[in-house]
């Protein structure tokens, strides 16, 4: 006999409680606690040899660099999530002085997982928009040399640029920033998938 188990919501502030006592991570959206799913290597070269390269490139100058564990939280949707790599000019600005938590990232990266793709290529996408700083969204395939890249032109309006090759650079508009497709993809090891 299967029983029917209701949706426990919670405060945000029961969410970090909570998120303060568990190993592991889990993202807040809107009452509901989802867990977050563990990272491939794939997934982890390609955050690491992005944050390292913008790390080094803004070695000397007033920007941010974070990777995975700074959580963001966005008022408007009530969310808190923990992008792979956010870029803020100047100082971050903490929620509630919570020194792990920020509201203002110009520039936001993603490592795309099969299990959470369309939510970071859709949802997550909708709701970065509300965050008055945001400008800039790359979504970075771990699968195959793909990389999908939105700059923001006005209000409401994007402009995408889609990068499929290794010797191909991408240039970030909100930030000065270049990287090459072979520094975002180095050690990177694809999975040749079998054809029936």
């Amino acid at each position: 006999m299967q029983t029917y188990q209701e949706k426990r919501y919670y405060s945000p502030e029961e969410y970090l409680q909570l998120e303060e006592k568990t190993e592991y991570k889990s993202e807040y959206i809107d009452g509901l606690i989802i867990p977050m799913a563990g990272g491939t290597t794939n997934h982890n070269r390609i955050a690491l040899n992005v944050s390292t390269e913008l790390n080094f490139a803004f070695k000397q100058q007033d920007y941010q660099v974070f990777m995975g564990d700074v959580r963001l939280w966005i008022p408007d949707k009530r969310i808190y999530t923990y992008p792979d790599v956010m870029v803020i000019i100047g100082e971050p600005e903490y929620y509630n002085n919570r020194t792990d938590t920020v509201t203002n990232p110009i520039v936001v990266i993603e490592v795309l997982s099969d299990s959470t793709e369309g939510y970071d290529r859709e949802g997550k996408f909708q709701t970065y928009k509300t965050i008055p700083s945001f400008a800039e969204y790359a979504l970075i395939d771990q699968t195959r040399i793909y990389i999908e890249h939105y700059s923001k032109t006005a209000k409401k309006r994007w402009s995408l640029f889609e990068y499929d090759e290794e010797d191909e650079n991408i240039t970030f508009v909100s930030i000065p920033f270049q990287i090459s497709l072979a520094d975002v993809y180095n050690k990177v090891k694809f999975v040749k998938t079998q054809k029936n």
